[in-house]
């Protein structure tokens, strides 16, 4: 594959045919820590194209969720059904293998690589390449022009032979969507990307999310609600494990159950 191939690789799913169906389907999800019910019979669905919102306060559930959907831990009770497909029993590798893919609250990357990389690293992960861990992004062009094309689009080309360690907060943020991109996403998972981020940082991570908004669907968890109102098709609130309301921006804005238990002032 040519990095040439990456504007199209970035921008079909299900094989380039147009998609009515949910694209992620959450039925009656539930999960319990000893006495504690996290996820309470939360039914949801994503779909093409869309980016999916889910907000609520602190200890909602909202990275409980994430975790479920990507596999890093299974549910008690429900089903998670991918492209069609139920994935509750599957792993996290053969989840991000029919094309999940996620970021985590604290930044996850090899900070003793280069951007580079890190980024072929997930292409070879992708593709099945033979190179070994060391000198990984020098070992084949065909991967080191992905990671490239990648990089670029997420606005890191200059920082392509930078060491991960050695980027901001920011930059990390945007080397881990490249990470995610990587591998070819038919759903993006996004737990609190503006983590963390200055004012100016999280201005350059919202133009990348508006950038690749459309391309496929992504669930995004975030507390910034200027990030959320810009970006968000619908929004779903959960409230202390349980689905409280999803809507479209303007219904979430417009529902006095939210404002009155989450949103508040900022509404005002």
């Amino acid at each position: 594959m040519r990095a040439a191939d990456w504007s199209t690789l970035v921008t079909h799913f299900s094989g380039g045919s147009l998609v009515t169906e949910p694209v992620l389907q959450l039925e009656k999800l539930s999960k319990r820590f000893g006495g504690l019910l996290v996820t309470d019979d939360v039914t949801l669905d994503v779909m093409p194209g869309e980016l999916h919102a889910v907000i609520g306060p602190n200890g909602a559930g909202k990275t409980t969720l994430i975790n479920q959907i990507s596999g890093l831990i299974a549910p008690d009770a429900g089903r998670i059904c991918f492209m069609g497909r139920d994935v509750t029993g599957l792993t996290v590798h053969a989840r991000a293998k029919l094309g999940l893919a996620r970021s985590f609250q604290a930044t996850s990357v090899l900070s003793g690589f280069s951007a580079l990389d890190n980024v072929a690293l997930a292409v070879q992960s992708r593709h099945g390449s033979s190179f070994r861990l060391r000198g990984c992004a020098r070992a084949e062009t065909v991967l080191n022009e992905i990671a490239l094309a990648v990089l670029a689009e997420t606005g890191l080309a200059d920082a392509a032979e930078m060491l991960a360690g050695a980027l901001s907060h920011g930059e990390r943020r945007a080397l881990e969507f490249a990470i995610a991109l990587a591998m070819e996403p038919k759903v993006l998972l996004l737990d609190e990307p503006m983590a963390g981020t200055g004012h100016e940082e999280a201005a350059r991570l919202l133009q990348l999310l508006q950038r690749l908004k459309g391309r496929f669907p992504i669930v995004l968890i975030e507390h910034d609600m200027a990030t959320v109102f810009a970006l968000a098709d619908r929004i779903s609130v959960l409230i202390y494990g349980r689905l409280l309301a999803s809507g479209s921006p303007q219904d979430i804005r417009a529902d006095a159950r939210v404002v009155a238990a989450y949103l508040g002032d900022e509404m005002e």
